[in-house]
């Protein structure tokens, strides 16, 4: 290796270190065997053996007008997906698979004028199909790896946890359909997800739903929770779900909806009077010390907070409604020291002014979780904010249309390709079955090949000493080889 100096900048100051003078290399672009994403040929395997052409081909039926553009549905869908498996996030984007040697891999890869085409003929029934599509082509990915195991070693480890919020996807037009300024304050549009986990698993996505910008969080969050859970009871082991949520979805119907559905709640409760009330009639002796793995920071004081309290009282949450609606459980109840000296000289309130209160309402009974266990396993709802940044990194990036259905459906395509990576991750094992999909990318999709053509097979030769070809090699094996299961 040589060191080589930039030109323009003293020796010394930025070098870089490089095999050949600048002036003795070239480069252009004219080899047609070679492919910069050969792991799309594993991950597309899976969701062809998983039944997602099938599905697609008997459920999607985008009007076909004009220039046909609602034609040919299960490539078109998979020519998205595998786009977003390999980090587009635009149309354009999807120029990613139309280089090199992929047409010798992949048939029929589709221009990204006609995906956008495609995409902007969706109406709310077609996204509505899409959402189908997704549910059962979950059902098909799990009869190849199960994506919610569950074990006996600890309560919580029996149990799906189920986990729903919306996010705001900033959008920059106003023309755009749907924009609108919500809780966050900037324009956008509204993402409702949920999200099913087990201790043993990554977390799946069982419900997306692409909103106005404008709306409340909690709008229709009821009929999003009972399918929710109706999907994640087709795919779990038969073990109890329990539904998480934030205060916004404290309500009545939401809760009742879980019930039905079969599904215990925890959902954060808003400190009104009655939760006040019910805080204020804890005894002293009955809260229990607790201190943290590691010290959370407190924006509201501007310090750390390393400890905190838990007790609980028996509770019945939604009285101003009718019995039906009524949900009997527990208020468990957590606090911490106030910090902030102004708070805590107001004198208005002793007991409110000394400590800073959060609490929640769940139905799960102390037999299997105490205050402390279920206390806990309530703050563990914030893993889904780990979705929602993932797929802000990844497809969902911005919203790629001006059309409100085209941008549902990008959404749905989306939480499909994330389903897909997350079965291609259980699939891997061991320390790679919960990476994150740009670490899938990074190891797995992007890595490069050159085709060899031989009689009528071809052959990729990938790079000698891949960190991760043990792992390539593996998924190779599960993905590319039978049987199929598929579940029309």
């Amino acid at each position: 290796m040589f060191e080589v100096n930039i030109p323009g900048q003293e020796r010394g100051t930025s070098q870089v270190l490089f095999n050949h003078t600048p002036t003795s290399v070239s480069h252009s672009f004219d080899d047609g065997n070679l492919t910069a994403t050969t792991g799309l040929v594993p991950i597309m395997g899976l969701a062809q053996k998983a039944g997602l052409p099938e599905l697609a081909d008997d459920r999607l039926t985008v009007t076909t007008t004009g220039a046909d553009k609602g034609a040919n549905p299960a490539p078109k869908l998979a020519t998205l997906v595998a786009g977003m498996a390999a980090g587009a996030d635009s149309i354009d984007d999807m120029n990613i698979l139309r280089h090199g040697g992929m047409k010798h891999l992949f048939d029929r890869v589709y221009a990204p004028s006609t995906l956008g085409s495609f995409l902007r003929s969706f109406a709310f029934g077609h996204v509505r199909q899409l959402d189908a599509i997704s549910s059962r082509f979950l059902t098909n990915l799990n009869a190849h790896t199960p994506l919610l195991p569950t074990s006996e070693d600890t309560r919580q480890s029996a149990m799906i946890f189920v986990d729903i919020d919306d996010t705001v996807i900033d959008v920059h037009s106003a023309s755009k359909q749907g924009a609108g300024f919500g809780y966050q304050g900037s324009r956008g549009l509204n993402a409702l997800f949920a999200t099913a986990s087990t201790g043993d698993s990554g977390q799946i996505i069982v419900g997306q739903r692409l909103r106005k910008g404008s709306t409340s969080s909690a709008r229709g969050a009821d009929k999003f929770v009972s399918d929710a859970v109706a999907t994640t009871a087709r795919i779990g082991s038969g073990a109890p779900v329990l539904v998480r949520a934030d205060s916004a979805y404290y309500s009545s119907s939401v809760a009742k909806a879980a019930r039905d559905a079969g599904a215990d709640v925890s959902i954060t409760v808003r400190m009104d009077t009655r939760i006040k009330a019910a805080i204020a009639a804890i005894s002293d002796d009955a809260w229990t010390g607790i201190e943290y793995p590691e010290a959370i920071y407190d924006e509201d004081s501007g310090a750390w907070i390393s400890k905190a309290e838990v007790a609980e009282v028996p509770f019945t949450a939604f009285t101003s409604k009718k019995n039906a609606l009524q949900a009997t459980g527990r208020l468990v109840v957590r606090r911490i020291p106030e910090l902030n000296e102004a708070k805590r000289t107001a004198g208005q309130d002793p007991l409110f002014d000394l400590f800073r209160h959060h609490a929640f309402f769940t139905t799960v009974d102390r037999d299997r979780f105490d205050t402390v266990i279920a206390d806990q396993i309530h703050r563990r709802h914030a893993i889904i904010e780990q979705i929602n940044a993932e797929l802000k990194n990844g497809a969902l990036a911005h919203m790629p249309s001006g059309v409100f259905d085209a941008n549902a459906a990008w959404v749905a395509i989306a939480a499909i390709t994330h389903n897909l990576l997350r079965a291609a991750a259980g699939l891997l094992g061991g320390r790679m079955s919960k990476v994150r999909a740009q670490t899938l990318r990074t190891r797995i999709i992007g890595v490069p090949a050159r085709i060899a053509h031989r009689a009528r097979k071809l052959i990729l030769h990938l790079p000698r000493a891949w960190p991760w070809a043990q792992e390539f090699s593996r998924l190779w094996q599960a993905a590319l080889s039978p049987p199929r299961t598929v579940l029309s």
